[in-house]
Order: structure tokens, then C-alpha cells, then sequence
């Protein structure tokens, strides 16, 4: 099946044989649909602190943190072109839409407005003003896209200012140093941030970085320590034809694609960090309404530490090998109504060795505490109780191109959800030995998506890898805590820059 050639690209990437076998495999068999059981809700798979627990929780994350090393992971990878595709349509069409319409309209209101103003005035010797008024909103457009102008459609979102101050504008990429010197820094004042980053963007990002650390460094009294990484090439995945070939290139090459988001549990398990706060680059607020997002961060993680805790003093016992009948019952009790892990009746029926061996191994995995809001009709995935190939259930979050649609019973399931993941983890990702574990252990492989697109006007059908906080981690200990709505602001597309958290 290989050539010369294909040995040494794969060599290159550091991808085995059998590892393209196995992609080809997947291809062929097409998305293997998740199983759910029942959607995950308040009291069956979800928590819901109270005012006097999220005072417990903060208070307890402010006492034991000392004893913790934190880092914040922000996956930051790919250019914010999908946040401007309606601006592309209408810089190639000129056709106006309501969406023109109302960046037209509020465009002074925007973050950037100032740059993109002096971009304008340097592009056609015309302020913006003058520009709308002749009619001439493509070249406004062109001069905020275009490489020529600011190349908003090729920078990462983290370098667009996204949030106005009076007197100044901040990057989203700001605003994540602000919010790591509230909750992610150490007992000398250390905050650990990691960003995921393209190759492309990794010098402009260091430079950008290096320009504005000093000046934030002695705001908020804190030293950062920044660190950078690049999705692996050996996380790339491949393509077949429509006659189920690897699909080739002109030159005859395979073609590798990126694997999506889910190849960054490579980058997470390389970091080898004790505890790690993970949110996208876009979901920030400005310093002035980040309060609430502040508090949870602080109660996530203070829960995760509560709990890792209670689990790292059982499995200390059930490692010991003495336990009595009366500890093995209170084991399971914490392990179903505390770590939410679904035990089947029949360990009943094991024997004492048994059911240590079965403790322990459900025990000792990564632990993540997950934040969700309640669904307002955002697409993107939830909170599930699923069951996998082994009969396993446990809690999962799933997004909708992994459900079955056509399937009756499981469309059910899928429209009853209530919450929705905004992506705002806690992860614990050592084990009670104060050892790494390896996160790449706990990848659910099947989970991976496969997705019909072309190239050179060739039809192809493409592998993404199981998401980062999908099938990448599907086998972690899970909780899922209610948290409210205004934590979740993501910027999907330009124009959610106007909403009223981010102005």
C-alpha cells in the first residue's frame, strides 16, 4: 500500500504505518454514532451549588491552592476566518445583508475601530466616514481583512482587539492575562498560561506576548510564565478517495490534514501540569464584568480539589490491599453519588479482590469538572449519559454530528438536553502518586468524526480525531456543575463583539 515516498513522509511526521491502516479503517466505517442513554440534567448527572457551597468552594480553593500547581491552557490554534465569513461573502458579492447592516451600523462601537480607521485613511486617503458616505463599505471591509490592511481574516483571534476601555483597546489574548493573574497564579506569584498556537502565528504571537507582559506584570503584581506549542504534525490525519484510496495529491503524496481540535491532548499531556483551568481563546469579557467568571473558575476548581482529595485518601486504601467489606461500600457510595460514575449491580456480586482491582481502576483516572450553562439555543454539544462499546456508561460531552439523527429514540434524548458546554474545564491530570498520568491513555479512538469535503474539485472523505473535550477524554472521571450564563460569551463571529458583555 506504501511507497518509497509515502515511508518517508510518514517518517517525516512520525506517523506509523499502522496508524494510517487503522485512519483508512475508521474512513471506510464512516462516524460510529454515540450511544445515548439519557441526557445528563440537574439531580441526574449535573450539580447545582448553591450561594453557600460556591462560598465554601472558593474559600476552600483560596486555602489549598498553595499546595497546587496550576497552569491555564488556551487553545488558540487557526486564523479567525470563520469569524468573518459573512464579511468575505460580501467583500467578494457586495451584497448587503442584515448581518452588513448591523456591523455597518455599529462599526465605530468595535474594538479596532481606530486601526482599522488609520488602515482606511493609508489604503485610500479617506477616513471611514467618508468612505461609507461614497458608498464604498467592500474597501472598508477589504482594509480590515486583507493583508494589505489590518489581515484580521489571517491573524489568530487572540491578536484582534476585541474589547474597548476608556483610553485604550484590548486583545482577547489581554484579557486571558488578566483573568490568569486572578485565579491561576502560585504562592510566588507565578501565573503558568499555555497557548496552542499555529506555526504561522507563533512569531507574531511571541513578539505581541513580549511587547505587553512587562506593562501587565507590574499591573497586577504577577509574573507570567508563558509557553507556546504547535499541533504535531503526527497528529495529522488522512483522506480516502471516492473509490476508498488514500487520496493523493498531483504530485502523487498523501494528503494530511490537520486532525482538529482533539490532537491537542498530545500538547496537554506534554505539558504535564498538576492542575489545568482549559477555555477557548474567544469566550472572554472585559476586566469590568469578569467578576462571576472569576468567582467559578474558583469554585471549579475548588470542587475538583475537594474531590481529588477524598479520591486520593481511598485509593492510598484500596492500594494498601486492607479494606474492610464496610470501606468498599462507603468506596462505592462516593465513587457513584460524589464522582458520578455509573457502577453496574453485578461488582456486587465480586469478591473481595475483585472489587478492590475494579475501585481502583475507576479511582485512578484524570478528573476534570466540567462547567455548563443552560442551552439558549447555541448549537454545539451537551451533557450526556452514553454508553460505550464495553457497556459502559458514564458522562460524556457529545456534539451533535456525533448522534444518530435519523434514529427516533436517540433524536429524543439529544432534544431533551438542557444544558450546553461552554467549554470551561477544570482538570486534574495527576494521579494520587503525584505522577503524571497519560492523558493519550484515555482517548476514546472511535469517537473520531468523518466528514465528506473536496479538494482540487475531488471528492474526499476526511478524518477528525475525537474532540479535546469529547472522545480525547472520554475516559476521565467527570462531573458536570451548573454554571451561570453570563461565564459563557464566545465570539463566533464579528459582530458578537457588539453584544452587550463584551462592550
Amino acid at each position: 500500500m506504501f511507497t518509497d515516498q509515502d515511508l518517508q513522509q510518514l517518517s517525516e511526521r512520525n506517523i506509523a504505518e499502522n496508524q494510517v491502516l487503522q485512519q483508512v479503517a475508521q474512513l471506510k466505517r464512516g462516524t460510529q454514532f454515540v450511544q445515548l442513554m439519557r441526557p445528563a440534567t440537574l439531580g441526574n448527572g449535573i450539580l447545582r451549588l448553591d450561594d453557600e457551597q460556591v462560598k465554601q468552594m472558593t474559600a476552600d480553593f483560596e486555602a489549598d491552592k498553595e499546595y497546587y500547581q496550576f497552569t491555564k491552557f488556551v487553545p488558540a490554534s487557526g486564523a479567525a476566518s470563520r469569524m468573518f465569513k459573512d464579511l468575505f461573502a460580501f467583500a467578494e458579492s457586495g451584497e448587503e445583508t442584515k448581518f452588513t447592516d448591523i456591523f455597518f451600523a455599529h462599526i465605530h462601537s468595535f474594538a479596532f475601530f481606530d486601526d482599522l480607521n488609520a488602515a482606511v485613511k493609508r489604503l485610500y486617503s479617506l477616513d471611514i466616514d467618508a468612505m461609507l458616505q461614497q458608498g464604498r463599505k467592500v474597501d472598508v471591509v477589504k482594509a480590515l481583512l486583507l493583508e494589505n490592511g489590518l489581515n484580521y481574516g489571517k491573524l489568530p483571534k487572540a491578536l484582534l482587539k476585541f474589547h474597548h476601555y476608556e483610553g485604550f483597546n484590548r486583545l482577547a489574548l489581554e484579557e486571558h492575562l488578566v483573568e490568569a493573574a486572578r485565579y491561576a497564579t502560585d504562592n510566588d506569584g507565578v501565573a503558568k498560561l499555555h497557548f496552542t498556537v499555529s506555526p504561522e502565528h507563533e512569531e507574531p504571537f511571541k513578539k505581541t506576548v513580549n511587547a505587553l507582559i512587562d506593562s501587565y506584570e507590574e499591573k497586577y503584581r504577577v509574573r507570567y510564565d508563558i509557553t507556546y506549542s504547535c499541533q504535531k504534525p503526527s497528529t495529522d490525519t488522512v483522506a480516502i478517495d471516492a473509490d476508498g484510496n488514500l487520496f493523493r495529491e498531483a504530485n502523487g503524496k498523501i494528503l494530511f490534514r490537520p486532525g482538529g481540535h482533539g490532537a491537542l491532548i498530545e500538547n496537554l499531556n506534554d505539558l504535564g501540569e498538576e492542575i489545568v483551568f482549559i477555555k477557548n481563546i474567544d469566550n472572554i469579557v472585559p476586566e469590568t464584568k469578569a467578576q462571576t467568571t472569576i468567582i467559578y473558575k474558583k469554585v471549579l476548581a475548588g470542587l475538583l480539589l475537594k474531590l481529588q482529595q477524598k479520591t486520593f485518601e481511598y485509593l492510598e486504601l484500596l492500594d494498601s490491599g486492607f479494606v474492610i467489606e464496610e470501606e468498599l461500600e462507603e468506596i462505592t457510595r462516593f465513587a457513584k453519588e460524589s464522582l458520578m460514575i455509573d457502577i453496574p449491580d453485578f461488582v456486587k456480586e465480586y469478591n473481595e479482590f475483585e472489587k478492590i482491582d475494579y475501585l481502583y481502576n475507576k479511582l485512578n483516572r484524570p478528573m476534570r469538572i466540567c462547567g455548563m450553562v443552560k442551552n439558549e439555543g447555541e448549537p454545539g454539544g451537551g451533557p450526556f449519559w452514553v454508553k460505550n462499546d464495553d457497556d459502559e456508561v458514564s458522562l460524556q460531552i457529545i456534539e451533535s454530528s456525533q448522534i444518530d439523527h435519523k434514529n427516533p429514540q436517540q433524536e429524543a434524548i439529544f432534544q431533551g438536553s438542557t444544558h450546553f458546554n461552554p467549554v470551561d474545564l477544570v482538570c486534574g491530570c495527576w494521579n494520587y502518586q503525584g505522577e503524571a498520568f497519560n492523558l493519550t491513555d484515555y482517548v476514546d479512538a472511535n469517537t473520531g468524526f468523518v466528514s465528506n469535503k473536496s479538494k482540487d474539485g475531488r471528492e474526499l472523505k476526511a478524518l477528525e480525531l475525537p474532540g479535546l473535550w469529547n472522545g480525547a477524554m472520554a475516559d476521565w472521571i467527570t462531573i458536570f456543575v451548573e454554571v451561570p450564563i453570563e461565564t459563557f460569551n464566545p465570539v463566533k463571529t464579528v459582530n458578537d463583539l457588539l453584544k452587550p458583555m463584551h462592550n
